[in-house]
């Protein structure tokens, strides 16, 4: 069985600045990752570089076995929650989550709007935002609606960035729970950008440390304190 997500040797650079750098790493089917580091150390791009949404200068990406641009048909399988939210300003909350239900798995509007209503219910959103624009909302309400559209075909993949900045412990609790069940419930593959320590070391079965553009540290939490080195440990503990 291929990995989910194979990362072989990437680099990408920006006016000779080189911002990601021989980045390797694979993920196993059904198993969920994270990624931490300082700020600036390439977190996002490495999403948005696996996305394809940014080309990379050397190095290959596969998902699911399918290489290079062909990686690109897999995408329908892939659910996918941006740190700016990436909302759709003229479509409402229902229509956002609702979007690649119908415009691409061409189900029928009366299903898309159950299946949104349900998924608000996942984020504990209730029925009086289902209607409202992206802008009428709270920063923190727009993250969940982001996460709602992420998952509202049952992707194979999750790649998610930063999912619980700036809610609060209770709802923090419950995002991880919905994506641990996500996880639990379709088998799926997940990988997460976070700045929260904790929910790292509790939440997800690996993580990788990025400095610099390169992993300096791979491992489960578990083994952080035998395998760490003391930066890395400093930082995540």
């Amino acid at each position: 069985m291929p990995f989910a997500i194979s990362v072989e040797n990437i680099t990408k650079s920006f006016e000779e600045s080189r911002t990601i750098d021989d980045v390797t790493f694979n993920l196993a089917p059904g198993t969920s990752s994270v990624i931490v580091g300082p700020a600036a150390s390439g977190k996002s791009l490495l999403l948005k570089c696996i996305l394809g949404l940014i080309p990379i200068d050397s190095g290959n990406i596969s998902i699911n076995g399918l290489t290079g641009i062909n990686r690109l048909k897999e995408m329908n399988n892939v659910g996918v929650m941006f740190q700016e939210n990436a909302l759709f300003d003229s479509l409402t909350v229902w229509e956002n989550i609702a979007f690649r239900l119908i415009n691409q798995k061409r189900i029928s509007e009366k299903t898309a709007k159950s299946i949104a209503r349900e998924k608000l219910s996942q984020v504990h959103l209730t029925n009086d935002t289902f209607n409202k624009y992206p802008a009428e909302l709270s920063g923190g309400m727009q993250k969940r609606v982001s996460l709602a559209r992420a998952l509202a075909t049952d992707p194979q993949i999750l790649l998610i960035d930063e999912p619980t900045a700036g809610l609060d412990p209770i709802l923090t609790t419950v995002i991880c729970n919905l994506i641990a069940d996500h996880k639990s419930e379709f088998g799926a593959t997940i990988l997460a950008v976070t700045s929260d320590m904790r929910v790292a070391r509790e939440k997800y079965d690996q993580i990788l440390y990025i400095n610099n553009g390169t992993i300096e540290w791979a491992g489960s939490p578990a083994s952080l304190q035998q395998t760490g080195t003391k930066p890395v440990q400093e930082f995540i503990l």
